[in-house]
């Protein structure tokens, strides 16, 4: 698909799609890490990304767009600036994810959730039971990247910009290759 490789091309152009051995929020090890931080040093590619977000949601109704903190924030900003809706971001405080800065959802509200990338889904999923405890309600994920092995699957439709299969390994089971390289545990 052509969307496909213009998604990876602004990854590389970006240097946001690193190779090595690098330890994964969830405690697997990986030979790539995407810091999708990187692409939002550019933010034409970052409006481009939100253009192709925007086409995947067509015929989907929100009010209001969540970003997961860190790494949604800016794309999340900008696909709402392009659809001129809402936009709030949900952040850490002590590991758990919250609407703070007196951000508020309204019940009954429509909310389409944003992160960066997804690998096994546990953020997506806490941000989910967050904003349904605020009384929102949840109408769909968008992230940057579906990085999981097996594809995920939310209570609510999931659209991935870039679907790419890197494996992940648990600490014990590593392959030779990345054992001989020393791990970097860089944060999500």
């Amino acid at each position: 698909m052509k969307h496909d490789q213009d998604i990876l091309a602004i990854f590389k152009e970006s240097g946001a799609l690193w190779e090595g051995h690098f330890i994964l929020r969830s405690g697997r090890h990986s030979a790539y890490f995407f810091q999708c931080a990187r692409i939002g040093e550019h933010l034409e590619r970052v409006m481009r990304l939100a253009a192709v977000a925007i086409q995947k949601l067509e015929g989907l109704c929100f009010d209001t767009v969540v970003a997961v903190a860190m790494g949604g924030l800016v794309f999340g900003q900008e696909l709402a600036r392009q659809i001129q809706r809402r936009y709030l971001f949900l952040e850490k405080k002590q590991s758990q994810l919250e609407l703070r800065r007196g951000f508020k959802l309204r019940a009954g509200e429509k909310i389409l959730i944003v992160e960066d990338v997804v690998t096994q889904g546990s953020r997506v999923r806490e941000a989910l039971d967050t904003v349904r405890a605020q009384d929102g309600v949840p109408v769909g994920v968008v992230s940057l990247v579906d990085r999981s092995e097996e594809r995920i699957s939310f209570d609510v439709p999931f659209y991935p910009l870039l679907t790419l299969s890197f494996p992940t390994y648990a600490p014990t089971e590593l392959p030779a290759g990345l054992e001989r390289i020393p791990a970097v545990k860089l944060g999500s």
